[in-house]
């Protein structure tokens, strides 16, 4: 007799996924649009390259700083427009109407229902608001909930303390570490993984709507989170 081995649970909804985009993201704080480099370059780049700019918003990026306008407006033309993976998104603050952040739709497998969350960055005067805050929850409900995604990743450098620190807070659990990942810059990248399953999100995007939308809400995302999310040792 045939010994039976261990399968995993059959998967009701198991097609495919659509893509995200065609259409705006729009919250209360923020609206994701698709981005124009020559229209959005110059702003972005004078609140990351100014006096006031942020000293380590580069440091784990594949790109940056830039020495000018022309040269970010180039690299940003070459990296988003036409992009399908990844697919880019500019953060505009509603009450300014100004640029002051990117985004990106990732690693995207529809097949297999899941995706990443990446190329997060905000000018300085963004950093630590609820701009980040309503950008991922967006993009979380976008993929959970409009489209049907199982699976969204969160991965970053493990030196990164300050990005892991924003995924534990997010809602994202951490997964392990995968070392000498890439190579970024020159230099190794050990890669700290992280993820949210769709049985995460109906609590998660309960605590976020607490803390974005409910004046009442004493609470912090990241208080309201760590029930439901695994931390990085020492973290």
């Amino acid at each position: 007799m045939t010994e039976r081995l261990p399968v995993g649970p059959p998967v009701v909804a198991s097609s495919p996924c659509g893509l995200p985009g065609g259409r705006s993201l729009e919250g209360r704080t923020v609206r994701l649009d698709r981005p124009d480099a020559a229209r959005d370059v110059g702003p972005l780049f004078d609140a990351t390259h100014g006096a006031d700019a942020d000293p380590g918003q580069w440091t784990y990026m594949a790109y940056g700083p830039f020495e000018s306008p022309e040269a970010m407006r180039a690299v940003m033309a070459r990296l988003v427009e036409g992009s399908q993976d990844p697919q880019w998104w500019l953060v505009r603050e509603l009450a300014s109407d100004a640029p002051v952040g990117m985004a990106a739709f990732m690693n995207l497998v529809p097949a297999h229902r899941r995706l990443e969350l990446g190329h997060i960055w905000y000018i300085p005067a963004a950093q630590r608001t609820a701009v980040n805050t309503e950008t991922v929850y967006l993009m979380l409900r976008e993929s959970f909930d409009r489209l049907g995604y199982r699976r969204v990743e969160w991965k970053c450098d493990a030196l990164n303390a300050r990005s892991m620190k924003a995924a534990v807070r997010l809602g994202f659990g951490f997964e392990g570490t995968f070392r000498q990942h890439c190579i970024v810059k020159g230099r190794n990248r050990d890669t700290a993984w992280f993820a949210m399953l769709d049985t995460d999100w109906p609590k998660i995007r309960e605590n976020f709507e607490a803390v974005l939308y409910d004046p009442a809400c004493r609470e912090s995302l990241t208080a309201l989170n760590a029930p439901y999310v695994a931390v990085p040792p020492g973290g």
